[in-house]
């Protein structure tokens, strides 16, 4: 059983839900060879029937008190590119694929993920190239990211968005 986490945290991603339900992805999971896809759908309008994901195990909810679990369950993580969430399963040394939310405005999310992906600690996409990634991803050119002082993330993360 291999399992698939996908997270926006705390916001509203529908295009993130409705593109890793598609049938390219759904496809593209079961080709190499996960299983299970677990949801957390925040508050989006988007809550997948478990009947989409014809050849996976789907479970979908919108909140819950801690996805720790769920994190610590998943061989691979698919994320928002909220810092916390990116933190979070980072943190857990899980492989993540970050979906950067194109739409957004002043989008400091993409700095953030094409940072951490030059430092090879995560891959990162958008909803219109999620599938092909999937295909081509080498999830083993990853590396662990250790988490330092806070301090050290708080440097990161400006000089990321270009602030330092």
């Amino acid at each position: 059983m291999k399992t698939v986490f996908v997270t926006v945290g705390t916001t509203s991603f529908d295009d993130l839900i409705v593109t890793v339900t598609s049938n390219e992805c759904v496809k593209a999971l079961i080709d190499r060879g996960y299983t299970d896809l677990v949801l957390q759908v925040g508050r989006g309008s988007v809550v997948p029937d478990p009947e989409i994901c014809s050849g996976l195990t789907l479970q979908v909810f919108r909140f819950k008190d801690s996805i720790s679990e769920d994190i610590r369950q998943a061989d691979l993580i698919i994320s928002h590119a909220g810092a916390g969430s990116c933190l979070e399963a980072l943190g857990a040394n899980k492989p993540l694929l970050v979906v950067v939310n194109d739409k957004l405005m002043d989008n400091h999310q993409l700095e953030l993920a094409k940072q951490l992906q030059a430092d090879s600690h995560l891959i990162y996409c958008t909803c219109s190239t999620l599938s092909q990634t999937l295909k081509d991803m080498d999830l083993s050119l990853l590396t662990t990211y250790t988490p330092g002082e806070p301090q050290n993330f708080a440097y990161f993360l400006d000089k990321a968005i270009g602030l330092v």
